[in-house]
C-alpha cells in the first residue's frame, strides 16, 4: 500500500430527522472534504454512483469542482454503473475531466451494484438481454474504451470532409485509457479486466464465499488480474485498489461511534443478485493495533491504493478527523506516500 483515499457513498436525506443533510449539503460536504484531504496529502477522493436513490448520481460536476479546487488529489468513482451510461458521451466527459485535472482521474466503472429501481436503466433508454444487464454493460464499456483510446466512431459528413472520412469523439486525452478502472467482484472478472487493459478496483464485496478470508480472496483476485494484464502485453503497469472501513480510535468520540474492534469485526457472508458473497470486516481500533491488523490483510498490502469508506453523514469535520488520524498514525507504517510525492504507480505481476 503506497496510497490511500476516501470512498464516499454520498448518502443524504430530506426530512427533519436528517438535520438538513440534504443533497446540497452532501455535495458541498464532499467538496470540502476533498479540499481538506488534499491538504493532508491524501491521494484520492472517490465517490459511489447510484441512481434513483438519495446518493451521488451524475459524478462529473462534483469531480470537476474538486479538481478545480485541489492540486494533488486524484478524483474518481467507485463505480459508475455502465448500464445507465451513453458510452460516447461518457468518453467526452471523462476526457474533459482528465484534461482539466491534469491527469488526476481514476474513473471506476462496472456493471454496477443492485439499484433501488427494477431495471432502472430501461428508464434511461437502454435495454439488455441478461437479467441484470451485465451483457449490455460490457458491450457499452467496450465501445467507451474504443472512444477513450481515440478510435474513430462514426462517418464524417462527406460534404464537409470528403468521402471516406471518419471521426473520433472530442476532446481526446491521450493518457485517459490508463486512468480507467473496472470494478471486479470475482477472479473471473479480475481476469477479464486484465485482458481489457484497464486498472482494477476490487469490490467492497466478492461474489465468492468458500470460507477463505476476504483479504485472502482479494489477494488471489489481484494476482489473477496482474498476471492476466501481463499476459495480454498491454505495455504499461496497472494499478489496483481495495476498499476497507478503517477507523482509528483516538478519543471518546471515536469510541462512541465505532467502539474497539468495530461493530462488524469479522467478514460477513450474504447473497447479492443470487450469488453467495463475502463482505469485508470493519477495522476500528487503536493505531498500533490497526497497523498490525492491516499488515495481516493480504489484499491491503498487495494493492497500491487503499480506499477508506467514510460515514459522510457525520460531516466534513469528523471525516477529516478520520483521514488525518489515519494519515498521521497508521498509513506511514504501511508504506504510504502523500500526494505531494507525485502520482501513484502500480505493481507488475
Amino acid at each position: 500500500m503506497r496510497a490511500f483515499g476516501f470512498l464516499s457513498f454520498g448518502h443524504y436525506g430530506s426530512g427533519p430527522a436528517d438535520n438538513g443533510f440534504d443533497a446540497r449539503a452532501s455535495l458541498h460536504s464532499a467538496l470540502d472534504l476533498a479540499v481538506g484531504a488534499d491538504e493532508l496529502g491524501v491521494n484520492g477522493a472517490y465517490f459511489r454512483v447510484h441512481h434513483f436513490a438519495k446518493q451521488n448520481a451524475s459524478p462529473m460536476p462534483l469531480l470537476s469542482a474538486i479538481a478545480a479546487r485541489t492540486k494533488g488529489i486524484e478524483v474518481g468513482t467507485g463505480v459508475i454503473d455502465m448500464r445507465y451510461e451513453n458510452p460516447l458521451y461518457l468518453a467526452e466527459e471523462a476526457a474533459a475531466l482528465d484534461l482539466l485535472s491534469d491527469g488526476r482521474v481514476a474513473l471506476g466503472i462496472s456493471r454496477g451494484s443492485p439499484e433501488p429501481a427494477r431495471r432502472g436503466w430501461e428508464a434511461f433508454g437502454y435495454e439488455g438481454d441478461a437479467p441484470a444487464g451485465a451483457d449490455m454493460a460490457r458491450e457499452k464499456f467496450a465501445k467507451f474504451m474504443r472512444a477513450v483510446r481515440g478510435e474513430t466512431m462514426t462517418d464524417a459528413d462527406p460534404a464537409q470532409f470528403g468521402p471516406g472520412q471518419r471521426l473520433r469523439v472530442e476532446p481526446h486525452s491521450p493518457e485517459l485509457h490508463k486512468h480507467i478502472w473496472w470494478g471486479a467482484g470475482s477472479r473471473d472478472t479480475a481476469r477479464w479486466a486484465g485482458e481489457q487493459g484497464v486498472n482494477m478496483m476490487s469490490s467492497t464485496l466478492l461474489t465468492e464465499a468458500d470460507g477463505t478470508a476476504f483479504g485472502d480472496l482479494q489477494a488471489e483476485q489481484i494476482d489473477v488480474f496482474r498476471q492476466s494484464f501481463a499476459d495480454a502485453g498491454h505495455g504499461w503497469t496497472p494499478r489496483v485498489s481495495v476498499s476497507r472501513s478503517v477507523f482509528p480510535i483516538m478519543d471518546n468520540r471515536d469510541r462512541l461511534y465505532f467502539g474497539l474492534g468495530g461493530r462488524e469485526s469479522n467478514d460477513q457472508i450474504g447473497v447479492i443478485d443470487g450469488l453467495r458473497s463475502t463482505f469485508g470486516k470493519t477495522y476500528a481500533d487503536t493505531p498500533d493495533r490497526l497497523i498490525e491488523q492491516l499488515r495481516d490483510d493480504a489484499a491491503v498490502m498487495s494493492a497500491d491504493t487503499l480506499m477508506l469508506t467514510v460515514p459522510n453523514q457525520l460531516g466534513t469535520e469528523f471525516n477529516l478527523h478520520i483521514l488525518e488520524s489515519f494519515a498521521k498514525h497508521v498509513a506511514p507504517e504501511l508504506g504510504w506516500k502523500p500526494n505531494t510525492e507525485g502520482p501513484v504507480e502500480g505493481d507488475a505481476a
